[in-house]
């Protein structure tokens, strides 16, 4: 069994207010009302040979808005378990994170407000991305 993340908790408490429980003032002024639940994503795993391709943003992007309904904030703190390339590669990834909408908050975390168009407009691009992988890895396998 998979070690638990601490993320989600650290996440959450950067977020929100300990004595209420609700979104603290600095996190509320970046965010419309549109709903009063925290999404948070934990993490995106790969299998090796499916990294570096672009595929977890893409998987992100049709999962959120399945997952998002009432929820004032989508909130997720990119990067790497694997301490090697821990620079280079969460570089990467909060790049992959932004392109969905998800904007930097503090301490690396990232927020999307589900009322932001970015995540749908980004959508189509991802799909066209996953289309074009599809086609080279049936090209590659034939």
């Amino acid at each position: 069994m998979e070690e638990e993340s601490e993320e989600p908790y650290e996440t959450a408490q950067a977020i929100l207010d300990p004595d209420t429980g609700t979104f603290t003032d600095e996190v509320s002024e970046r965010l419309e009302y549109v709903g009063s639940a925290l999404l948070v994503m934990d993490r995106v795993t790969l299998d090796p040979p499916w990294r570096g391709h672009g595929l977890a943003a893409v998987l992100a992007c049709e999962a959120i808005p399945r997952l998002m309904a009432g929820c004032r904030a989508v909130a997720c703190s990119p990067g790497i378990t694997d301490k090697a390339e821990w620079d280079r590669v969460n570089a990467r990834i909060a790049q992959g994170w932004e392109r969905l909408g998800f904007r930097p908050y503090r301490d690396n975390i990232y927020l999307l407000s589900p009322a932001s168009q970015d995540l749908e407009e980004q959508r189509g691009a991802l799909r066209g991305h996953l289309a074009d992988l599809g086609a080279s890895w049936r090209t590659d396998a034939s």
